[in-house]
């Protein structure tokens, strides 16, 4: 499903206007981003949890020449899915 799927049928659902419903979905997923940017956890009951987990730099090896580079620390976005989700996709629930 694309975000532009969400936006259709939530207009569709609650009848509102397309116009509407794209307002509130961007105004959910940038409150989201922003949340993630400032270093907060984003629990949603019964779905999962989104989160964002540091990893350290390190010294790889490219592929096709073997030559050593270094690879930048970074922080990643991570989401776990709740129990109840989990039980719904595998049937269980």
């Amino acid at each position: 499903m694309t975000k532009s799927e969400i936006i259709d049928r939530l207009a569709e659902q609650r009848q509102l206007p397309r116009r509407t419903a794209e307002e509130v979905v961007n105004l959910i997923f940038d409150s989201m981003r922003d949340a993630l940017c400032g270093g907060e956890r984003i629990e949603l009951r019964g779905f999962g949890t989104f989160s964002t987990r540091y990893y350290p730099g390190y010294t790889g090896r490219n592929p096709k020449t073997s030559e050593a580079i270094e690879v930048q620390p970074k922080v990643l976005p991570v989401f776990r899915v709740g129990k109840a989700l989990h039980a719904r996709v595998n049937g269980d629930g």
